[in-house]
């Protein structure tokens, strides 16, 4: 197993990491890859800006998956998440982003990425990814 280079160390972000967050995933095998479980995973401290406003952005972020051969490790996936802090970036993208990290890291049988979004401007918003796809047409 390679060493858990985050768990159990402080940790700071290099500009490469920001730049490139799946760097920053790290992976444990499955202790039961012959058995099909959910792991669900939440982080209600998510922040991003607007890309045109350049204001904050708050979300919880809930991850669900279902693991094949790898896991994904705790703090490190607390890391990613900090790398999008000062990101511009739209909720739609964000969800899709993590998505789209998160199944090229675990390739996982399923995954659902959800994220709610706080108020701004009145409004509130939810945005949910899966994987595989489930709406039509994809």
């Amino acid at each position: 197993m390679p060493p858990l280079k985050h768990l159990g160390h402080r940790s700071m972000l290099t500009p490469a990491q920001i730049a490139a967050p799946r760097t920053i995933l790290q992976t444990f095998a499955n202790p039961k890859p012959g058995r099909s479980y959910e792991v669900a995973l939440m982080y209600p401290e998510f922040t991003s800006v607007c890309p045109v406003t350049g204001q904050p952005d708050f979300a919880t972020i809930m991850v669900r998956y279902v693991p094949a051969s790898r896991c994904v490790e705790m703090k490190s996936l607390k890391l990613y998440f900090f790398a999008f802090r000062d990101k511009g970036i739209f909720f739609e993208a964000a969800v899709n982003q993590i998505l789209d990290d998160l199944v090229a890291v675990l390739k996982p049988r399923r995954m659902t990425v959800i994220g709610e979004f706080a108020v701004r401007g009145g409004m509130s918003a939810t945005v949910t990814a899966q994987y595989p796809a489930a709406l039509r047409g994809e």
